[in-house]
Order: C-alpha cells, then sequence, then structure tokens
C-alpha cells in the first residue's frame, strides 16, 4: 500500500518505496527512450562544471524555477488577514485551486478563496457576468464581511476593469451596496507574490479609509508585508502591549494560518477588526517590516494620507533595537526593563553560539525583505555570506544589500545575483564546498542529497 493512515510519508520518502521504483523502472525502459545511465551521469556531472556554469548564466530567454510566487498569492495573503475577508479571484478556477494549495500545503491549514470561474467565452467576452455571478453566490454561500477581489492572467489580458465590475454587480443586486469590495489589479506576468502583496494592501486600505478621516487615534500602524512566519505577529504584538503602545496589525494572519483544533471549523479565525482598518488612516505613524512588499502602499500613505511611514525590520539585535527605539521616539514611550532583559539574554546565547557561527560560509536565496533580514543577523554572528540570490530583487535591493556588506568585514566576499533563478543558484552552490544554505525546504532536499552541504538552514 503506497500510504499508510497510520503512518503517512512525506513524497521525497513515498516515491523511494519498491512499488513506485518498479513503475518508473518500467515507464523509463518501455517508454522513454532515454539514454543510458552512463551517459546521463556524465552529462549531470558535467552540469555540476564552470564550463555549464558559464552557459547556464548566458541564457536570457529561459527562467527554470524563479523561487517566486505569482502575484495572487501575496494578493490573498494580505486579504486573509482582515476579519471575515473572502479572497475572490478573476479568472480561472485552475489557477485559484494553486494558490489555495499553495498557502494550505505551506501551513497545513484550510485557506478560503474562491473564484469568478473563467473559460472561454469568459477570455473572448469578457468576465462580467462570471463576476456578478460569482460575487452574489460567494455573498450567500460564504457570508463574508468583505470579498477582497484580485485578478489572474487571462483577466488581465482581455483587459477586465475590475472597479467598473464591482459596481456592476452592486448594482445588479448580487452583493450590498455597502460591502467593502476592494480591489487589485494581480498580472502574474510581471512581478511576484510580494507585487501582488502590496497592490492589494493598498486596495483593502483605499477602500476602508476612504471618508474615514477623523479625529487623531494616537496608535501606530504595524504592516507586515509577506511575512510567512505568523508567530513574528504575535512578537510584535507583545513587546508593543509591553511599551503599552496602542497599535493596529494592518492585516495579522496569525491566527488564520495558526488557528487552534478544537473540533470545530471556523472559516475566518482571527484577523485585524474591520474597523480598526478603517480607523488606520487617523493614526500616527505607520511602520513597514517590511521595504519591498509594502512600496505603492507607502507611497498611497505618504501622499493621500499625508501620514509618516517608515520601513523597520525587526530581524536580530541590531533591527530590533531600531525597532524599539523608533517607536519609542514615536510615541514617547520608554522601553521597558523587562524588554532590556531579554535583548541581553539575546545577546548572551548569540555569544554562546558564536564560536559555531563564526568564519562559516553561506549561500542565501529567498525573498528580498526576508534575505536583507537573515544576512543581516548572520553577519552580527561572525558568517560571512558567499552567494546571495534573489529572482524578485531589483537594483535598489541590490545597492541596499551591498552596502550593509561593505560596512561588514563577514560581508567582503558577498555577491549578490538579482533576476536569477535557482538554476544559476545550482551553478553557483556546484563551485561550492562545506558551505552552509539557508533556503526552503526544497533546496534544503537538494543541498543535502546533491552537493552534500554539511547543513540546510
Amino acid at each position: 500500500m503506497p500510504q499508510n493512515p497510520d503512518k503517512i510519508v512525506d513524497h521525497l520518502e513515498l516515491f523511494k518505496q519498491e512499488e513506485y521504483t518498479k513503475l518508473f523502472k518500467n515507464k523509463h525502459d518501455q517508454f522513454e527512450g532515454a539514454h543510458p545511465d552512463a551517459e546521463i551521469e556524465r552529462v549531470s556531472e558535467w552540469t555540476k562544471s564552470w564550463e555549464y556554469r558559464e552557459k547556464n548564466f548566458a541564457r536570457e530567454a529561459l527562467t527554470v524555477n524563479p523561487a517566486k510566487g505569482c502575484q495572487p498569492v501575496g494578493a490573498m495573503f494580505a486579504a486573509l488577514g482582515v476579519e471575515a475577508t473572502l479572497p475572490f479571484v478573476q479568472g480561472s478556477q485552475g489557477c485559484v485551486a494553486y494558490f489555495r494549495t499553495h498557502l494550505s500545503r505551506h501551513y497545513k491549514e484550510p485557506c478560503s478563496a474562491v473564484s469568478s470561474s473563467m473559460t472561454e467565452d469568459a477570455a473572448v467576452f469578457g468576465g462580467l457576468n462570471n463576476m456578478i455571478e460569482g460575487l452574489e453566490v460567494a455573498y450567500k454561500l460564504y457570508k463574508p464581511k468583505m470579498i477582497a477581489v484580485c485578478t489572474t492572467c487571462m483577466a488581465e489580458v482581455i483587459g477586465d476593469d475590475l472597479g467598473a465590475f464591482i459596481g456592476s454587480a452592486k448594482n445588479a443586486g448580487a452583493v450590498p451596496q455597502n460591502l467593502p469590495v476592494p480591489f487589485a489589479h494581480t498580472p502574474s506576468f510581471v512581478g511576484s507574490h510580494t507585487t501582488g502583496y502590496d497592490n492589494m494592501m493598498k486596495g483593502i486600505l483605499l477602500n476602508l479609509t476612504e471618508g474615514k478621516k477623523g479625529k487623531p487615534n494616537g496608535k501606530i500602524n504595524i504592516i507586515s508585508g509577506f511575512d510567512t512566519y505568523v508567530g513574528n505577529n504575535r512578537e510584535v504584538k507583545r513587546m508593543l502591549n509591553v511599551m503599552d503602545v496602542a497599535h493596529t496589525i494592518v492585516s495579522d494572519t496569525s491566527d488564520y494560518f495558526d488557528s487552534p483544533n478544537d473540533g470545530d471549523f471556523q472559516m475566518y479565525p482571527g484577523g485585524t477588526k474591520i474597523e480598526d482598518v478603517e480607523d488606520t488612516i487617523n493614526a500616527k505613524a505607520t511602520v513597514c517590516l517590511q521595504r519591498y512588499t509594502t512600496q505603492k502602499t507607502r507611497e498611497y500613505i505618504e501622499k493621500t494620507w499625508k501620514q509618516d511611514t517608515k520601513v523597520l525590520r525587526p530581524f536580530g539585535v541590531k533591527g530590533t533595537d531600531e525597532f524599539l527605539m523608533a517607536i519609542s521616539e514615536i510615541t514617547g514611550k520608554s522601553i521597558p526593563t523587562e524588554l532590556e532583559i531579554e535583548r541581553g539574554r539575546l545577546v548572551d546565547a548569540m555569544t554562546d553560539s558564536y564560536a559555531w557561527i563564526h568564519g562559516k560560509k553561506f549561500a542565501i536565496y529567498g525573498d528580498p525583505d526576508l534575505i536583507y533580514s537573515v544576512t543581516s543577523f548572520l553577519l552580527e554572528m561572525g558568517a560571512e555570506p558567499v552567494h546571495i540570490l534573489c529572482n524578485n530583487g531589483d537594483q535598489e535591493f541590490k545597492a541596499e544589500m551591498e552596502t550593509m556588506l561593505k560596512a561588514s568585514p563577514f560581508g567582503q566576499n558577498a555577491t549578490v545575483w538579482i533576476q536569477k533563478d535557482l538554476w544559476h543558484f545550482r551553478s553557483l552552490m556546484c563551485m561550492l564546498s562545506n558551505h552552509f544554505l539557508c533556503s526552503d525546504g526544497n533546496e534544503l532536499m537538494w543541498g543535502y542529497q546533491e552537493r552534500n552541504c554539511p547543513k540546510s538552514l
């Protein structure tokens, strides 16, 4: 039996079982017409050579495993952090199934989202009817307090006007006129999931804060960005509560993607209250914990709300110090002894661990803000980054990274690669040995199996 209910195994182990190995061998021998094993091994080894690396980096018209997601994934992530919000994707059903599966598999939690199920006729004539019917069914069936609409490639290619379509749906009685339906155009053929997050966050704030300008509330807004580590929001809230700082986490996914298993299914666990998001326009300032997932949002807040924004990354000692001191400066609240003691414990733990990390060489890839934060902490620990790869990074990100690296004696030999994919990263890793690897689970397994990296983080 391939899977035993008493011991469910990961696909990496599942396909090593005899039943699958025989199936693969028969398929290879009888149908594939593949090259002999010796030739495959020869070519495989050649792809690890310097000659192949030069050919690999010369390619222009092909991307292999880009290490980024589609815009709608980020848009959905931003929307799910608001109370009782249902993401609605104007596009094909298959795309939305991928977005939901991607998030559900990562968190091992349900991820609710719907689509307008556009097919060939909508691709020709437009998706207005799909949206009207889809919004009506979604509202009646799932009873959300807000529906956040984004798009897939199909809707963008044919030019669906979300604002006009949503207005038509409300005029047709598909959803109530007062139901918040923010939207964002999120074509997957440009940008990435971080772009989608930014577009949807701006769309939500634009929609919910319209006409809400009033008396200052004295709060600090916190926008986490596309941060998939739900415990980070909880820790930020804890530190702000210790400082007695009134605040709003603008999109708080910590309970949605880490809900308790109490026997009752909740379709919309947690999330920031809609009235709290509406009141963000009256806050004292907005602090973004990521730079490159909030660019349009910060521009909107500064120009439209006339509100100050700051980018502060509370990662490591330096980043957390800067965050707490900036919050103290903005609010006039002092940093309590409790947090100073915790900082001392962190420094003590880092000192105890320093000998294990100092001088070790690392290769890193990921999203821009995550890479920046992880690299800064590694530099604090005396680690030496060698290759830093970011597919969805730009020249601004590269310049910021290089400035940080040059300021540290441990970053002098690092190279920052932007708009490169994981096949490029493989060539870089094949030229190294005995290096540590900071990556997700997929590249972690490659590090173990193909390059025998000493450890993957």
